[in-house]
């Protein structure tokens, strides 16, 4: 071979590898540089995360070989929106005399085939509606969705990995396109939102977490993946259903179950060793387990036990300060805490560490603390004569002495627990739909409390304990409302508004993944989510909260995830857990005020600004012809 050939030869794979390397790569949007891809024409329209529609500019439009595949008009934001808004309109005025739960999972469908072609326009329509479409892309309507998600199922999103997949995992997640993952929801489907066993259907679930970390925390959609762990399902219907996508076999239990989360964690981690992984609706028992096992490991968190309780000691909080009490009088609230599941147990450690803090971190103050809870579970009120109690559950358990003296007994029931203790406070998070029955709220009407509060919080909206109008009118208009899926205000006549505080995870878990993201903590500490809870308390104005309000409006989403992210980073860097992101190192995260920190989080909150899109085509052609003809003189 001519020494000229294999110069030739040379530029063509140094030409092929740098296309390669531009094909593979998607700049972030936080950096707001132009978007460099290897696609043209319809693969780019084809193609949801590059797709723009009609906004495509002329100058994009010849660059990407597009001309002529589009309509010629040049359709701004407002005006893309607009049109999609009026599809939405008509569906809502041909249906508004129909099921409400039809409404909402067609408005589900429309979004979802925005969503399939043009990522860009769905999130810019659900950051500016974010208070109207969080119910249809989140909760309730999600629960529905995943309900359905065999027959709704039109194109994939996201991986999924099976038990059929074991041993393969590390060269699986190599088949995802995207170089870069900041943020994974993952689930195994046994436990979606109190609707059971879902199996594979739940992947639902973590797309929609996934839109909230986009829409909330301005995480760049590329770098975001929903993952499925199929092992199985034991929903008899699903094991029947010929169109089910899932594995039709039965759930795997013990260490085979564990090596399959074990094997999946390593790949992720092992391509991705910056990412931050949200386990979601994952059944009781393997909830704690789970998290036990990786968080002091892996950059994870358990969004049932550590978000929801992140979220009820804000509200928590905020119930003591409408009794125009201070924080710090949290201590000697009595508590009643109906269900001992994941999320209960998350919440009732969760309040019983705020309390400790505030009495002084002792082991005498976390004696004093567990003392203030209740808890009953589908047994009755749980004490220490129950027998094989879960270790979780032993600290709550009621001293015999302690029952006797209230003239309770080991599985006495909510409305015996209810009537003698006269809570503060009465927490549902059973996930048993009117389980705060007219009885229970005639007994709460007894609260020693000068404003009881009444937490509904089992989702979807079936499940809630109870609805806010069942709690106003029977308890009474100066109680505290809060539940975990939407309702509408209650009018309380003479003027006078029954507040429906939504105390949703979302307030909470685009924070903590922000904040964990941008302070790159080696893990996520009891501190950094106590951080964030108190932070979403610290949210609320002082007249907001003596209305009744103890959880911030939807519509502040972004303002507050912004500042739940801040106070996450603030106390990494306290921890000594911060070890920086990208071009800000720990050293210099430990140089930043408070402020200068909220502008570092809102510098790296992508505002889902359409981008730029460059092909590197003639740039990459031109240097392969200098070289050329470089090559050629010698």
């Amino acid at each position: 071979m001519s020494n000229f050939s294999r110069q030739v030869r040379l530029s063509s794979t140094l030409i092929r590898g740098i296309q390669y390397r531009i094909s593979r790569s998607f700049t972030t949007i936080e950096c707001h540089r132009p978007t460099i891809l290897h696609k043209k024409g319809v693969d780019i329209l084809h193609n949801p995360w590059f797709n723009k529609g009609t906004a495509f500019s002329m100058t994009e439009r010849d660059r990407l070989e597009l001309r002529g595949l589009l309509p010629p008009n040049i359709m701004t934001d407002e005006q893309q929106i607009e049109r999609f808004m009026t599809e939405l309109k008509k569906l809502e005025m041909n249906a508004r005399d129909g099921p409400s739960d039809t409404i909402s999972l067609a408005k589900w469908r429309i979004l979802n085939r925005l969503h399939d072609r043009n990522e860009t326009m769905y999130y810019k329509l659900l950051m500016a509606n974010i208070k109207e479409y969080a119910p249809i892309v989140y909760t309730p309507t999600v629960g529905l969705v995943c309900q359905k998600y065999s027959g709704l199922f039109r194109r994939p999103r996201g991986m999924y990995f099976s038990a059929l997949d074991r041993g393969e995992m590390m060269s699986m997640v190599y088949n995802w396109p995207a170089e870069q993952v900041d943020m994974i929801v993952v689930t195994d489907g046994s436990r979606i939102m109190g609707l059971g066993d879902l199996g594979v259907q739940g992947i639902g679930i973590a797309i929609g977490k996934l839109d909230l970390y986009v829409a909330a925390a301005g995480i760049n959609p590329q770098r975001v993946l929903p993952i499925m762990i199929d092992v199985g399902t034991n929903n008899e219907n699903l094991l029947e259903n010929p169109l089910y996508l899932g594995l039709q076999e039965r759930r795997l239990e013990g260490e085979e179950y564990l090596s399959i989360i074990d094997e999946l964690m390593e790949a992720v981690f092992n391509r991705w060793p910056h990412v931050i992984v949200q386990f979601e609706d994952f059944q009781s028992k393997w909830a704690s387990t789970l998290l036990h096992r990786y968080r002091n490991t892996y950059r994870m968190f358990n969004d049932d036990v550590q978000g929801t309780a992140g979220v009820v000691v804000a509200g928590l909080l905020g119930a003591v300060r409408a009794q125009e009490k201070m924080m710090i009088d949290f201590p000697k609230q009595n508590i009643v805490v109906a269900g001992a599941g994941s999320a209960g147990v998350g919440v009732v450690k969760a309040a019983r560490r705020t309390m400790a803090r505030m009495l002084g971190d002792s082991k005498a103050a976390y004696d004093s603390a567990r003392s203030q809870f209740w808890v009953v579970d589908v047994d009755g009120l749980i004490t220490e004569e129950r027998a094989g109690i879960d270790n979780e559950l032993k600290p709550f358990a009621r001293k015999i002495n302690e029952t006797k003296r209230r003239g309770l007994r080991e599985g006495a029931t909510l409305v015996e627990v209810v009537q003698e203790v006269k809570p503060d406070v009465l927490l549902g998070l059973s996930g048993v739909g009117g389980l705060f029955s007219k009885e229970v709220l005639e007994a709460f009407r007894g609260s020693t409390s000068t404003r009881p509060a009444i937490f509904a919080l089992s989702n979807p909206t079936m499940n809630a304990e109870c609805t806010p109008e069942e709690a106003f009118s029977v308890v009474g208009k100066h109680i505290i409302f809060a539940s975990g899926s939407p309702f509408q205000n209650v009018d309380l006549g003479s003027g006078d508004i029954g507040y429906c505080n939504q105390g949703n995870n979302m307030y909470l878990f685009p924070g903590i993944g922000l904040g964990t993201l941008l302070s790159g903590a080696r893990v996520i500490s009891d501190g950094m989510l106590q951080a964030a809870a108190e932070c979403l308390a610290e949210c609320m104005k002082e007249d907001e909260v003596v209305n009744g309000m103890i959880y911030p409006p939807i519509s502040r989403i972004r303002e507050i995830t912004k500042s739940v992210a801040a106070a996450v980073i603030s106390e990494a860097i306290e921890e000594d857990l911060a070890e920086g992101y990208r071009g800000m190192n720990s050293r210099d995260l430990q140089r930043l005020n408070k402020e200068e920190i909220l502008v570092h989080v809102e510098n790296n909150m992508s505002h889902a600004k359409d981008a730029l899109i460059k092909r590197p085509q003639l740039e990459i052609n031109k240097i392969g012809i200098r070289f050329l003809g470089e090559c050629k003189r010698r």
